[in-house]
């Protein structure tokens, strides 16, 4: 009985973890798809090293991964067989072990830092069922995959294109062997791009948007080697391939455009009209945008027109302008220009601010007006302090020579007696007396006949000797 007892027990506590919320399940990793309920950090999983949902075939899995910081992390779908990560989810906000990844129950995905969400899942306002990890590497929720940036580059400008089909709108495109092929809402297929020659049907391909811009393809059967194809071909026609405001030209070559060749750094120092005075200046001629054929125009108007609008707009910092066409394009952020060789239809303004002078020697005479009061400042008070210094030099030495001019002033060689103590101050008898005549003629010597007197006669003499003993008090 109780052995039939224990077999229960254990039987309920079996039935209890089975049916525990998927929250709760820690060190589980998941095959395939989880649902609603799942959330964990990757302290939940560490010992998964922090990959909690795998696809079938164990190629790819989706969870935490370390950034250079051992104690950040993202949310990530990696690649098992190279250990590349192929999509991340809070790539500009790593979080820490504690933070959670939420599936909850009301069928939001979600990655929170501390009580702040930093990614969620763009559904379109529709509730996710599951979320499920493919053996293509596509993570996929309420059949909508995972949203990854969008690059600034179009198939229908691309040179390298093979078309196969013109015409029809492109819905879908997926990698096949060593093309990436495109297909319309019927899944007819229209184009491809070749990106390797290397043609291996069974290769697992990736294509992946760089932080500099490039859209790269990586084979992970190869180690996660890429191949020597990348989007776009012209490196010039990247969103930033140079510093903002930065001219790129040739092979990657920047240089500032002449409008603001003589500011520091090629910037305009303006970050809103609203805050100082500002003014328009030209960036340069045969100058074009990358953005420039994905955005539409802010309005159609002339030149002046164009001018108002982003003088009035406190967040325009630069516009385009097409005479053509009447197109003003308006622009809150600006990145670097392209350096148009064969001419370009388009008139670019920058904002930069009025403080630095005008034309394309703002920067240089903002320079020499900034720098010219300091300079100003720093001769004033230093002749202030030279002159001070004099004066004081000029009373001490006033001071000091009517001392030594005094009447009153008495010198060491004057005290020396009265430092003396206990010494008597022997009065001496008049010169007219025979005791003073006889005294003095024998202490000084006499006149030469050059008007110069000797020093005196000895001391020690026995006549100097007896008038000082006559001349004593009696």
């Amino acid at each position: 009985m109780g052995q039939w007892g224990l077999i229960r027990f254990m039987g309920c506590i079996s039935l209890f973890v089975l049916l525990l919320p998927e929250a709760c399940k820690a060190g589980v990793q998941y095959v395939g798809t989880i649902y609603p309920g799942c959330q964990g950090s990757q302290m939940t999983w560490i010992n998964l090293n922090g990959l909690f949902l795998i696809s079938n075939s164990s190629n790819f899995a989706f969870g935490f991964s370390t950034t250079q910081d051992a104690t950040q992390f993202l949310l990530v779908v990696v690649h098992m067989g190279s250990s590349k990560v192929i999509w991340s989810a809070n790539r500009g906000s790593p979080v820490s072990s504690s933070d959670k990844f939420i599936f909850g129950e009301d069928g939001k995905v979600s990655l929170q830092k501390g009580d702040a969400v930093v990614w969620t899942a763009d559904t379109g306002g529709k509730r996710v069922s599951a979320v499920e990890m493919q053996d293509s590497g596509f993570c996929r929720w309420n059949e909508t995959c995972f949203q990854t940036p969008q690059p600034y580059w179009s198939i229908q400008k691309e040179s390298r294109m093979i078309i196969n089909k013109d015409g029809g709108k492109v819905a879908v495109a997926s990698l096949s062997g060593n093309s990436w092929r495109f297909y319309d809402g019927n899944k007819v297929f229209l184009s491809q791009f070749i990106f390797s020659d290397s043609s291996d049907a069974n290769g697992t391909w990736i294509a992946v948007l760089g932080n500099d811009g490039f859209i790269s393809f990586y084979n992970l059967d190869d180690g996660g080697s890429d191949s020597q194809k990348k989007i776009p071909s012209d490196p010039c026609s990247r969103p930033e391939p140079c510093d903002a405001h930065y001219v790129c030209s040739g092979n990657n070559v920047c240089q500032c455009p002449s409008g603001l060749s003589d500011r520091p750094n090629c910037q305009a120092e303006v970050v809103s009209s609203c805050d100082g005075s500002t003014e328009l200046v030209s960036a340069g001629d045969r100058l074009n945008y990358f953005a420039l054929g994905f955005v539409p125009p802010s309005s159609r108007t002339d030149l002046e027109g164009c001018k108002s609008a982003c003088h009035g707009n406190c967040s325009c910092l630069a516009f385009f302008f097409q005479s053509s066409s009447g197109n003003c394009f308006l622009f809150s952020d600006i990145g670097s220009f392209q350096n148009s060789h064969a001419g370009s239809s388009f008139v670019a303004y920058i904002k930069v601010s009025s403080d630095g002078g005008s034309g394309s020697n703002a920067g240089g005479d903002g320079s020499g007006k900034k720098s010219f009061p300091i300079v100003v400042i720093i001769v004033i008070g230093t002749l202030i302090v030279i002159c001070g210094l004099l004066y004081m030099a000029f009373r001490y030495h006033r001071k000091r020579k009517k001392m030594l001019e005094s009447p009153h002033y008495i010198s060491e060689d004057d005290n020396f007696l009265e430092i003396l103590s206990g010494m008597p101050i022997l009065p001496l008898p008049p010169a007219s007396s025979p005791l003073g005549s006889r005294l003095f003629s024998n202490f000084f010597k006499s006149t030469s006949e050059e008007g110069t007197s000797s020093g005196p006669s000895d001391c020690n003499s026995d006549t100097y000797l007896s008038a000082v003993r006559l001349s004593g008090p009696r």
